[in-house]
């Protein structure tokens, strides 16, 4: 029977949750609520809580005050979305309760989980039942109540686990969207998993991580353009950081094929990185062979986007924009896709990091890229709503004044860099960019992937989709569903129709839809632009 727990235990039980997450990372994501290829709750959460249990794990004094502001510190670093970013708030209320004792009771586990309730509840402006939250809160307020009459830890967590799943299992009544997509949140989910972990390592239950997980590609933040993996030069023993893609694996590759490539890379440099499957892996090493790191891969399949880059030439000229004064004012933006980045760059955007869906960059990468552009205020363009909060999070740790313009998608962030102006000031450049967005009607077009019914549509694995807020068309075409898109977000005050099309578009398919629908809305001004991202055929813009 374990009545208090220290710190070492403490430490143990959230490796336990974060292994526990990440060997259910899969399922976590597959219960996103849209049948779109973007469900990316569980990586998020998983890239949160691993930084956490990073940043605990390089405290060599086994204090728990320490310990637990490296669990708050890292979760904060490292959190993405707005699950990671909900779930870093989880820890920092938890933190700082935990924080305060030597040793842990139940009764002070339960005022932990309902700090980090309060502390999450804070960070959302309007919170939303049927979420991480309410499973949060009914079990913090749950532990609370049973924690007076239950000292062993392990029948309080049993308890506090059966509470939670029964939460869970409620948050399709409390949001419709959820019931209409027939699973329960992702987010609670999570958490739930979480907690499962630490139980897991106090009844002493061996939890070891999965083949699954082992296959699951965690995506690396890069800023575009900019350097990120900072030395000093007299410390660099592998000058050139190289990164590819391999794409179209030969049909003999295996995945153990793909764990020697990492072997290999290992041997001839350092800061390796190799996450993806068979349909696709990301590569990042510094080498002082690049030449040898293509033609390993070369071996598996086709290369993609190689970019080789000079460390020791790149930290000399990051020491020449450190002695540069600050410029007043600074743009950046958060998107992926070649053209969606040169669309950026062609409207003045100081500098870009990719990120969308399913690459939500963490509050830490974007606090890197805030800080390196060298201005005292930053404006920033999350273009997705899934990132939003987790910009408003980097306000606290940025050195430069950090102005979040909420862009929800790519459209919106287009509209509102049109809008910018270096020289306003901020109510004025702020005034003027919100207004772009409420002025510009956002669609995408992509594919369900998975059987589902939706919005009055019965989708099946592989339908093309149009959303307007909601699914608004479907069909086999992606011409015809986008056609259909666009008339629904027409109205007698429309006047421009712009589309920017991703991957499984190509330029005679974007260029033979803007004819046919200029020759349908003959008073509209119709045009097709390269964005190149992924997962969606086209974002549709009007206005």
């Amino acid at each position: 029977m374990t009545t208090r727990i220290d710190t070492s235990r403490v430490r143990e039980m959230f490796e336990g949750g974060a292994l526990n997450l990440e060997n259910n990372i899969n399922l976590v994501n597959s219960l996103n609520v849209f049948p779109v290829p973007d469900g990316d709750t569980g990586t998020n959460m998983t890239m949160t809580m691993t930084s956490s249990v990073k940043e605990m794990a390089a405290v060599e004094e086994n204090r728990m005050d320490l310990v637990c502001q490296a669990l708050a510190k890292g979760a904060l670093r490292g959190a993405r979305g707005n699950s990671g970013v909900i779930l870093s708030q989880i820890f920092k209320g938890m933190a700082s309760v935990l924080g305060d004792s030597d040793e842990v009771t139940t009764k002070i586990f339960a005022r932990a989980l309902k700090a980090g309730s309060d502390s999450a509840y804070d960070a959302v402006t309007y919170p939303k039942e049927g979420t991480i939250l309410t499973v949060i809160r009914l079990v913090a307020q749950y532990s609370v109540k049973i924690s007076s009459k239950k000292s062993n830890f392990e029948e309080f967590f049993k308890l506090i686990l059966t509470k939670g799943a029964e939460v869970l299992d409620a948050t399709p009544d409390m949001l419709p969207v959820l019931k209409k997509a027939g699973v329960v949140d992702a987010g609670g989910k999570g958490l739930l998993l979480i907690l499962e972990g630490m139980y897991n390592v106090l009844t002493g239950v061996k939890m070891e991580k999965t083949a699954e997980t082992e296959a699951v590609s965690l995506p690396e933040m890069q800023s575009e353009g900019e350097f990120t993996d900072s030395h000093d030069p007299d410390e660099i023993h592998f000058q050139y950081c190289t990164e590819f893609f391999i794409i179209n694996l030969f049909k003999k590759t295996t995945l153990s094929d793909i764990d020697k490539l990492r072997d290999k890379l290992n041997k001839i440099g350092d800061c390796v990185i190799v996450v993806g499957d068979l349909s696709l892996v990301k590569v990042h090493v510094h080498t002082n062979n690049p030449d040898k790191a293509l033609g390993y891969a070369l071996q598996l399949g086709e290369l993609d986007k190689p970019k080789i880059e000079n460390m020791v030439e790149q930290n000399k000229e990051l020491k020449k924009k450190k002695k540069a004064p600050l410029k007043p004012t600074a743009l950046v933006s958060i998107c992926t896709g070649d053209g969606i980045a040169k669309i950026f760059k062609e409207l003045r955007v100081d500098k870009i990091l990719e990120g969308g869906q399913t690459m939500n960059p963490s509050v830490s990468n974007i606090v890197d890229l805030v800080d390196s552009v060298g201005a005292k205020t930053v404006y920033i363009l999350p273009n997705n709503g899934n990132i939003v909060l987790a910009a408003e999070q980097a306000k606290e740790l940025t050195k430069a004044k950090l102005v979040v313009i909420a862009t929800k998608n790519i459209p919106q962030g287009i509209a509102a860099a049109m809008n910018f102006n270096h020289d306003a000031n901020e109510e004025e450049n702020t005034e003027m960019m919100r207004r772009a967005i409420q002025n510009v009607r956002s669609g995408q077009v992509t594919h369900s992937v998975r059987d589902t019914e939706m919005d009055g549509f019965e989708l099946k694995n592989g339908d093309i989709i149009g959303i307007y807020d909601k699914i608004v068309a479907k069909g086999s075409d992606i011409n015809e569903v986008t056609k259909a898109l666009v008339e629904k977000m027409l109205t007698d005050d429309s006047a421009s129709i712009s589309l920017y099309y991703g991957e499984g578009v190509d330029k005679e398919t974007a260029d033979k839809l803007v004819e046919e629908l200029t020759e349908e809305y003959p008073f509209h001004d119709v045009m097709a632009y390269e964005g190149g991202q992924q997962h969606y055929y086209y974002y549709v813009s009007v206005e």
